[in-house]
């Protein structure tokens, strides 16, 4: 938007089970951060979320229904249509082949699949999102109003599954009008930690640290939190260990009582044949708001001993006291319902219990503090943690069962609006920065290490170019070791501010290039970890267009004292542990040629005749996503899509759920790589050329 305040910040979770947004209308003049509580299908109630649910019918690839009016029965029962929801996960294509492998007859059957169900939720939902806000603007129509989009994601998604998330909300509408943007910002659990430090910012100490723990439908995220500024209007929050999550949530519950019901179903069913499959009366008792409410208000106050789900269509008469089914209902205990919930919360008390041993060993003297007393406070979002018998069984588990060595006094505390705490922070964050020039987490934990493929000087004097792939350059004859790793950001070593520039240095000698009537393009440029940045040859294993640099991350879940030796491999060779993340090509085209440095132009130079360029390709990488940016002569190139990125997918095995040793902290901080190409124009081959600022 070019430094124009924004009339409307709009920031939207979306969830597995339900999708909530929370909106700021600046334009008039409000800083409150509000929520849509109205929606298709419940317009005479007030519904802080939306069902992430779609209906379509048979053979058509446009739904009938979404949200509220999925639930009805005439589109969940019937028998010409097709129901799909808790998909969220399935975006990651790890995750969708671990639920192939479980479930092949009723999983997705492609990640396209599913992204278009994602494209038609939101389509659906930006339609709803239009509707409910332009008539709370002033000064302008929704079309030129300057509205901004906030998105959510989960911390177990790689960068390449948020950039397709980001090209999916793209297509369903998002950012389509010329003034309206669409940015990924904060990770779930960060976005509950911000909204909870800015709700609550009265009960912080300087130097508190917090674990917030966001517990939603399908996935747990973690975030270990210092706090700072408490004794000015602008309390600053910096994470002490990387973000991360975990597949556990509230539908898992679901899922489990469903196969519980159904077990039972197909014994009566062998017994007095049902109105309808064991399958579909299992679904349906599941989705019932008997059930549902049963299981939010499991843990309170007026939990009784017993409870009942009615089997749909089943005549009242039908008893078999066997099965526990009376007067066409199933009864359950409350020990039975316990028994599904402590799956997740097992699972829950694993991640944190993980956490906590990481901060043991990073900061063995510190504890997990709140408050002048030290103390310490855990603090839940989500659905899931909003859960009466989940916070007690974490209150059991840490606080009257002794803790953890370095939380000896935990306490348990709820977000304020714990299902609302994610998109509100996404909003609140946003207000923070406009108002006060920066943002609530001041400081971010990289989860990954990032670097270039490029290559070095062979020196027989180093044990680690031993054995390794070399190549003679034709230009000066040198002997180059190939397929080293430059690392621009690693886990262990580097701290960067948000407002950090790092810039790649480096100084090459001069390779073959391109023709020069492609000057629209970029080689594919290395740095190399000596000092030096050099253009991989074009015999590289993996050249596309010869165009392009190569960004690697590297994820490392190895105990503290092997990080520093692994990472000095990952300088020369690369790992395992390492993957292609994208390649990025830049189009110089909207470029200033007169800026371009001729060189070797006399009749006597020796040299070839060509033309040098310099250009920055400035690396921006956020709390979740990884973006990028090409300058040129000082200035950002406005060009609609001047530098291209294409993401490669993540390797097949699925990326640790719990890194353990992160140490790099970071917000979004700005890195920026300085090209320097030469062009030929004799009609021979162009000269590279790369350089230091």
């Amino acid at each position: 938007m070019d430094g124009k305040k924004p009339d409307l910040i709009v920031g939207i979770d979306f969830g597995m089970t339900a999708t909530g947004v929370s909106y700021a209308n600046l334009s008039i003049g409000s800083e409150s951060v509000k929520w849509i509580q109205k929606w298709p299908g419940r317009s005479q109630a007030n519904e802080n979320k939306v069902p992430t649910i779609l209906v379509y019918p048979n053979h058509q690839s446009t739904p009938s229904s979404w949200g509220f009016l999925s639930e009805t029965a005439s589109e969940q029962n019937a028998a010409d249509k097709d129901y799909k929801d808790w998909f969220k996960t399935f975006l990651d294509p790890v995750r969708l082949r671990e639920k192939q492998a479980e479930d092949p007859v009723y999983s997705p059957r492609s990640v396209q699949e599913v992204e278009r169900w994602y494209e038609d939720y939101h389509r659906l939902l930006y339609k709803h999102i239009e509707f409910k806000l332009s008539t709370e603007l002033a000064g302008a129509p929704w079309h030129s109003a300057f509205v901004e989009f906030i998105f959510s994601v989960p911390t177990t998604w790689a960068p390449q599954v948020v950039e397709k998330y980001r090209k999916v909300i793209e297509k369903a509408g998002f950012a389509q009008c010329r003034n309206h943007t669409l940015s990924i910002g904060l990770t779930e659990a960060e976005a509950a930690a911000v909204h909870t430090s800015l709700e609550a910012s009265g009960i912080f100490q300087e130097r508190d640290i917090l674990l917030v723990c966001d517990a939603g439908g399908g996935t747990t995220d973690l975030s270990v939190l210092g706090v700072s500024g408490t004794g000015t209007s602008s309390l600053s929050l910096e994470q002490l260990d990387v973000v991360f999550g975990a597949t556990i949530g509230s539908a898992a519950i679901d899922y489990d009582f469903e196969a519980y019901a159904k077990s039972r179903l197909d014994l009566a069913h062998l017994s007095t044949p049902l109105p309808l499959s064991p399958e579909q009366i299992a679904w349906e008792m599941m989705k019932s708001r008997d059930f549902q409410n049963t299981k939010c208000e499991h843990g309170g106050p007026d939990d009784a001993p017993m409870f009942s789900v009615p089997i749909p269509k089943l005549d009242l008469a039908y008893g078999n006291h066997t099965i526990g089914i009376e007067y066409g209902e199933m009864k359950f205990t409350r020990e039975e319902l316990r028994r599904l919930f402590n799956k997740q919360v097992q699972k829950l008390v694993g991640l944190i219990d993980s956490q906590l041993q990481t901060m043991q060993r990073k900061h063995p003297g510190q504890q997990v503090v709140h408050g002048p007393q030290l103390a310490n406070h855990l603090i839940l979002a989500g659905g899931l943690g909003h859960s009466p018998y989940v916070q007690d069984r974490l209150r059991a588990r840490f606080v009257r069962g002794g803790g953890h060595p370095n939380a000896t006094n935990i306490q348990v505390r709820v977000a304020p609006d714990p299902q609302l705490a994610v998109c509100k922070g996404l909003v609140g964050d946003r207000l923070r920065r406009l108002k006060v020039g920066k943002p609530v987490l001041k400081w971010r934990c990289c989860r990954a290490s990032y670097g270039m493929i490029c290559k070095e000087i062979y020196d027989s004097n180093n044990p680690m170019h031993i054995g390794r792939p070399t190549a003679k350059d034709a230009m000066n004859g040198k002997l180059y070791v190939t397929q080293s790793i430059a690392w621009f950001i690693k886990k262990v070593i580097h701290t960067l501010h948000i407002d950090a520039r790092m810039f790649m240095d480096g100084r090459a000698n001069r390779y073959p290039w391109m023709n020069p009537s492609h000057i629209a393009s970029t080689g594919k440029c290395h740095p190399a970890t000596q000092g030096e940045l050099f253009p991989q040859a074009s015999s590289s294993p993996t050249p596309k267009n010869n165009s392009c640099p190569i960004i690697w991350v590297s994820e490392v879940n190895l105990p503290c004292l092997f990080l520093f030796a692994l990472f000095t491999l990952a300088d020369e060779v690369p790992t395992l542990d390492a993957h292609i993340l994208c390649e990025i090509e830049s189009d110089l085209s909207t470029a200033d040629e007169t800026k371009f440095k001729e060189k070797n132009r006399r009749f006597w130079s020796l040299g070839k005749h060509y033309f040098k360029v310099d250009y920055e390709v400035k690396v921006l990488i956020g709390p979740a996503d990884v973006r990028f940016e090409l300058w040129f002569n000082g200035q950002k190139l406005s060009k609609d899509q001047p530098i291209r990125v294409d993401w490669i997918a993540a390797p097949p095995a699925e990326l640790p759920a719990a890194p353990v040793i992160p140490d790099v902290s970071l917000r979004e901080s700005v890195l920026s790589t300085h090209y320097s190409q030469e062009l030929g124009v004799d009609g021979g081959k162009g000269l590279l050329e790369l350089e230091t600022r």
